[in-house]
C-alpha cells in the first residue's frame, strides 16, 4: 500500500479497473478478472440479474475479493442515470457509482450537461460519484465542484481501441484536479494503458480492450503489467526530449580526442 490508489478514503493496490461486459461466458469473465489483478470491477446495473433468480454475473464475482462499482451504462438522461444509481444502492450493490449519461448513439460521447446535473443530485444523496466524461479540463473541473469523488475522462470513444487521442488534455486535467483522474474508454492494447499512467493518470478503466482480445486472459495480464510499468515510469521521471543526440558514454579522454 506504499503507492496506494485512494478514492473517497478507500485505498486500492491495483490501479487497473476492469469492466465485466462482452465476455464469451461468466467463467471467462472470472478468469480475466483474476489475471488482471484488479480490485475494483464495474457492473452495469441495467444489464445484470439483480434478483439472482437465475445464473448471474454476480455469482462469479467474489465480493470479499472485488469491490463492485455499479455503472449506469445505457442511460441517456440525468433522470435515468439517477434512478439507476439508486436502484444499484437499494439492491445492495454499492453507494458508489460510475456515472454514465450518453448523449449520442454513434459516438457514445457523454452528455456533459446531464452528467453535471446527475452528479450534483447523487453527491447530495451520499453517493460516491465517478463520472465518465469527455477529455475536457473545464468539464472535469465542474464535475469536481459538483461533488465527484474522481473524474474519468475518455481517452477515445468507447470500444474504439484508438488509444489516447489528446495527451495534452489528460496532462492538464491531472495538473489541476484535486481528485483522482482515471482514464476511461478507448484503450486498445497494453501500450495505451502504460501511456495513460505515464501521463499522470491515477488509474485506468477498461473493458473492451480485454474482453474483445483474441486471448482475453493474456491481455488482462498484459494490462496489469502495463499499468504497473506506466505508474513506475511516471514516478521515476522520464528524461527530457531533445532535438539532437546526447551520447550516453562520455567522449572525453578517448583515443584521438
Amino acid at each position: 500500500m506504499t503507492d496506494s490508489f485512494v478514492i473517497a478514503g478507500k485505498a486500492f493496490c491495483s490501479r487497473l479497473i476492469v469492466g465485466t461486459g462482452k465476455y464469451n461466458s461468466f467463467q471467462e469473465t472470472a478468469r480475466a478478472l483474476e489475471a488482471s489483478g484488479a480490485e475494483m470491477v464495474t457492473v452495469a446495473v441495467r444489464r445484470v440479474n439483480l434478483d439472482r433468480s437465475k445464473e448471474s454475473l454476480l455469482d462469479y464475482i467474489d465480493p470479499d475479493r472485488y469491490f463492485l462499482l455499479p455503472n449506469t451504462a445505457g442511460c441517456y438522461t440525468a433522470d435515468e442515470a439517477i434512478r439507476t444509481a439508486r436502484l444499484g444502492r437499494e439492491v445492495g450493490l454499492s453507494n458508489w457509482v460510475k456515472l454514465e449519461v450518453i448523449g449520442d448513439d454513434k459516438t457514445l460521447f457523454p452528455d456533459n450537461e446531464a452528467l453535471l446535473e446527475a452528479t450534483r443530485v447523487l453527491a447530495r444523496e451520499g453517493f460516491v460519484v465517478l463520472p465518465y466524461t469527455n477529455d475536457d479540463p473545464v468539464v472535469c473541473r465542474k464535475l469536481e465542484q459538483a461533488g465527484a469523488a474522481a473524474v474519468m475522462p475518455l481517452g477515445a470513444p468507447i470500444g474504439s481501441g484508438l488509444g489516447i487521442q489528446n495527451q495534452n488534455n489528460i496532462r492538464i486535467i491531472r495538473e489541476f484536479a484535486q481528485v483522482p483522474v482515471i482514464v476511461d474508454a478507448g484503450v486498445g492494447t497494453a501500450s495505451d494503458a502504460a501511456l495513460a499512467m505515464e501521463l499522470g493518470a491515477d488509474g485506468v478503466l477498461m473493458n473492451t480492450a480485454i474482453a474483445g482480445a483474441t486471448d482475453p486472459i493474456a491481455m488482462a495480464e498484459a494490462m496489469k503489467l502495463a499499468v504497473q510499468a506506466g505508474r513506475l515510469a511516471y514516478l521515476a521521471g522520464r528524461i527530457p526530449r531533445k532535438m539532437y543526440a546526447n551520447a550516453s558514454s562520455p567522449v572525453e579522454g578517448l583515443v584521438g580526442r
